[in-house]
């Protein structure tokens, strides 16, 4: 095989339709027999007739590099390595290097007779493959994401089959698929059998249409049939009956769209063949600069999705896909971006009947080119042209029949060039449908829309009302001025954040020429090692790798939510609901673009600390599309919630059973509050220094809140870094992350001295000085203990004494003896937030371990906090504590802040055996940083005067 020919594999059959068809498929998966090279020039010369008896086992489809395969693989089988933007190789195109792993695979299969036509169809090798079958060499493939079909007519026979094939890691090819994900070779995608008939259906083009004006479907059905011959055309719903290459106008037919995913089963049938296939009658239009689908401006709320498993790599079954796309849905996320090559055709089956707008992106990505000035990029280099057309080739031709498509996208991150032009043109030339995309095409020379990444909120805005910085050119500015914009990626998930989701789904819906955005994005990357710990880049061993920085995701690698995802859940709810402040009405605003609400019921719920005090469904008509109603609450409701320490709740909720969802699965809420003083847990009176507390004489500090121990009282300015928290902001990029500046401020090795504690009658004021290590920007801690019957009120007054400084959080942290069993507050939750996150937290009372007020990220970090208390009561076996204020945040956590930062993986956190506890009065808002912007400045914690107060008890 020539590795470092740029060109497309040879031999294959061109490119076609995937079609659900009466003909004979064999399915090769399963067990194949496997062996591996560390190197092509170690790989013997002896296939396709090399024995395999000595050979081990690996599933088809995976990938050969997952520490998995260690219990039924013995030997080397390489490992992953994980690269964001850089080559793990040296940019030398079209060369791939020596250091090239190789992977043999064999198996045999069984028929019964020898047919008449024959096709071998592997729908994805990542890396350059060379097949052979029965010793007859049927050619190379290229493109590790898209489908090859070889013709085999000559080379299967009756009985048994011999099927080889030889793949190397890297070729010419790799310098195309530089994406932002682990490099996971081997056949990660199904391998078929296609039986083919004589006179059979071999392609369908449905062009299917929409006519908002007179409500009219329209359809022309292309195919390609062998030996040249007829075929029918039907849709039996409609009672349609046509013939190849005719204009059909069908009145009556519903449209497809995300929220009304309506599909028809459309057959074509030859004599020797029928093939089906379910399309929906859509059109997609840019008009006026805004996009629409069936002549309706929508409004994308996506997410970007890799295709990743945590043990079998590439592949993800079709069961656990399908658990994903229900999950988004669960979730109000109605767009995917198959970022960044053409996804499992498994998914846009399901996008198709479950109802995702998608963004089909063609499996290029040159962006390690851009760390030497975009030098020999295959983008605008003549010799790669072929690749480039053909990758284009095989994602249309094979996912063209899809409604859920309204988008091609010719790449991610892979500069510009003539290439890239030419891949738009052909596209136009046999789709013109949809529009295309490209986000590094920032003057939109060869797109139809304007995509950017991680753009601040304040360029989006300045998009939104056309007020963006003209480009140089002036016809080339007008053009882009009249486009659509779209933010293909934002907010990036990674770690604890993103923030700033509110502001920029406000900025959306505000300017019709903002269609939406897809956040970067739905799982993060971790592979499993063999003690089930989470992997990640540097992990095994790789010299050039880019750290955790695969560990950016909505939900983990097996697919469990994060925090994140309840909060965008909550931007993302397709109805907004607002109770009155004089709880008499509610107000419904609909931001579906073409379905009313009957499919949901507005259920009330009053509470108060005892519980559910009365609930109801509301009497409501539905409300139409991107409408508004308001509603009278019940006397029943009114009554309930304007009692004092009550919260009332109006949920959204499904009448019915969806296919993703079952009967009151909510949607969406909005809520009410007439809490204005937390409750107090029972007090357990002592005859302690001040009320139930007892301070250190020597230095004034906490020691003990009724018979609990505490230990390490102190001021705390710092927090473990985030993800973000350790990112250069591209907002701020001229200055340090702001971790790096909370470290030079020594913000994580606070010293402190007391300066004075003065005693009165019924209150201490405790007075100290403290700073980093080495630094002179110190800060004065005054403390004000006063006793309160059976409590005591904390009033603190935090002042800087220095120049202005950025700080992490404002607040006291402490510990506790032993594991708390129980955490029960009123505020925010059950999630977490901080100043800039939490939209999916909700006021109310909510209860949980000290492990569930912890999230699990693979890499530690800050996390945890709950916000908005009003109260805190901490609890383990016969006694605890209660703080109670005017809205305070608290984390908690079986270890300490220090711990925590110094860990790198989610199993080094062992809890010291003491529960350690932060109340906070300010945090810096977490933002995007990782990835994007910083944080928004009424989000940012600049150092100045602080005051809060918190009233402690203790309680049995």
């Amino acid at each position: 095989m020539d590795l470092a020919d740029p060109n497309p594999g040879t031999g294959s059959l061109p490119p076609v339709a995937r079609l659900d068809s009466s003909a004979v498929e064999v399915d090769l998966s399963g067990l194949w027999s496997f062996r591996w090279h560390a190197t092509v020039a170690e790989a013997p010369d002896d296939l396709p007739a090399a024995s395999t008896k000595t050979w081990g086992q690996l599933p088809v489809p995976s990938s050969w590099v997952m520490p998995s395969h260690d219990a039924i693989f013995p030997g080397a089988h390489g490992s992953p390595a994980y690269t964001n933007v850089q080559y793990p190789f040296p940019i030398d195109p079209p060369y791939p290097p020596d250091d090239n792993p190789v992977g043999d695979y064999a198996r045999t299969f069984e028929l019964a007779e020898s047919p008449e036509r024959a096709e071998l169809r592997f729908d994805g090798i990542e890396g350059a493959a060379t097949v052979w079958l029965n010793g007859q060499r049927l050619g190379t493939t290229r493109g590790s994401r898209l489908p090859t079909t070889f013709e085999v007519t000559d080379a299967v026979r009756a009985g048994t089959n011999d099927l080889v094939v030889r793949v190397a890691q890297f070729s010419a090819a790799s310098y195309l698929e530089d994406q932002d994900e682990w490099w996971l070779p081997g056949i990660v995608r199904e391998v078929t059998l296609r039986i083919r008939p004589i006179g059979g259906v071999d392609d369908v083009f449905a062009r299917t249409g929409y006519r908002s004006a007179d409500g009219v479907g329209t359809l022309r059905v292309e195919a390609l049939v062998h030996g040249g011959g007829a075929a029918s055309v039907s849709l039996p719903e409609l009672g349609i009956t046509g013939v190849l290459d005719e204009d059909l106008v069908i009145p009556g037919v519903e449209p497809w769209s995300a929220e009304h995913p309506r599909l028809y089963d459309l057959v074509v049938a030859t004599s020797s063949e029928t093939v089906s296939l379910r399309i929906g009658f859509r059109s997609v239009s840019i008009d006026d600069g805004v996009l629409r689908v069936n002549g309706v401006p929508i409004m994308v709320r996506g997410v970007n999705r890799h295709e990743h498993h945590p043990d079998l790599g590439r592949t993800v079954p079709r069961e656990l896909l399908e658990a994903e796309l229900h999950l988004m849905k669960q979730h109000n996320i109605n767009a995917i971006r198959t970022s960044h090559y053409p996804p499992h055709p498994d998914l846009l089956e399901a996008t198709d009947r479950l109802g995702f707008y998608v963004i089909d992106e063609c499996d290029i990505e040159t962006h390690g080119f851009g760390m030497v000035e975009w030098r020999r990029n295959p983008s605008d280099e003549p010799l790669w042209l072929e690749a480039y057309l053909d990758r284009a080739a095989r994602m249309v031709e094979r996912d063209k029949n899809h409604p859920s498509i309204i988008i091609w996208s010719l790449g991610n991150e892979a500069g510009t060039g003539s290439n890239l032009a030419a891949m738009a043109q052909w596209i136009r030339g046999r789709d013109n449908s949809r529009p295309i995309h490209y986000e590094g095409d920032y003057d939109c020379e060869y797109v139809d829309l304007w995509s950017r990444m991680y753009a601040s909120h304040a360029e989006v805005a300045a998009i939104g009302t056309r007020s963006e910085p003209p480009l140089a050119d002036t016809a080339l500015d007008a053009h882009r001025r009249a486009m659509p914009f779209m933010l293909c990626e934002y907010a990036h998930a990674m770690g604890t954040g993103p923030g700033g989701l509110t502001e920029y789904q406000d900025l959306f819906e505000a300017h019709d020429r903002l269609a939406g955005g897809f956040i970067w994005e739905w799982l993060e990357h971790g592979i499993r090692r063999a003690d089930g710990s989470m992997a990640y880049g540097g992990d095994f061993g790789e010299v050039v790798h880019d750290g955790n920085f695969v560990i950016d995701g909505l939900v983990s690698a097996d697919r469990e939510p994060r925090p994140q995802l309840t909060d965008l859940k909550a931007v993302f709810a397709p109805v907004l609901i607002r109770v009155a402040d004089d709880l008499t009405t509610v107000s419904v605003t609909s931001r579906y673009d073409f379905i009313d609400t009957s499919h949901l019921a507005l259920e009330w719920v009053v509470a108060s600390a005892a519980g559910v005090e009365a609930s109801g469904v509301l009497a409501a008509q539905p409300v139409a599309a991107r409408a508004v109603s308001v509603i009278e609450l019940p006397e029943q409701c009114v009554t309930a919630a304007s009692q004092p320490g009550r919260v009332v709740t109006v949920s959204a909720r499904y009448r019915a059973d969806s296919p993703w969802a079952p009967a009151d699965h909510e949607v969406a809420w909005g809520q009410h509050s007439t809490v204005t003083d937390a409750p107090r847990g029972r007090v357990h009176s002592a005859p302690l220094d001040i009320g139930p507390v007892r301070l250190d004489p020597a230095t004034g500090s906490l020691a003990a809140i009724g018979s609990v121990d505490i230990q390490n009282f102190r001021l705390e300015l710092w927090r473990a870094p985030t993800d973000n928290d350790r990112g250069v902001a591209w907002t701020e990029d001229t200055l340090p992350a702001v971790a790096a500046r909370w470290e030079r401020l020594g913000l994580h090795r606070l010293v402190s001295r007391l300066v004075s504690i003065d005693r009165q009658d019924s209150s201490t004021t405790v007075t100290t000085r403290v700073g980093g290590a080495g630094r002179d920007e110190l800060v004065e801690l005054t403390c004000v203990w006063t006793a309160r019957a059976d409590e005591t009120q904390l009033d603190v007054h935090v002042e800087p004494l220095g120049g202005p400084a950025e700080w992490a959080r404002v607040g006291i942290s402490f510990s506790l003896p032993g594991q708390c069993a129980e955490a029960n507050w009123f505020g925010l939750g059950p999630g977490p937030a901080y100043p800039d996150t939490g939209e999916g937290a909700r006021l109310g009372w909510h209860s949980g371990t000290v492990s569930e007020l912890t999230v699990p990220n693979v890499r530690p970090q800050e996390s945890g906090s709950r916000a908005g208390l009003r109260q805190l009561v901490l609890s383990g076996g016969a006694h605890g504590v209660e703080f109670s204020g005017a809205g305070f945040a608290a984390t908690v956590r079986p270890w300490s802040t220090e711990t925590l930062a110094a860990a790198t993986h989610l199993e080094q956190l062992v809890s010291d055996g003491r529960t350690h506890v932060v109340l906070d009065f300010a945090q810096h808002g977490v933002g995007t940083a990782a990835c994007g912007p910083g944080v928004l400045p009424a989000y940012r914690l600049v150092s100045g005067s602080h005051r809060a107060s918190v009233t402690i008890a203790a309680v049995n």
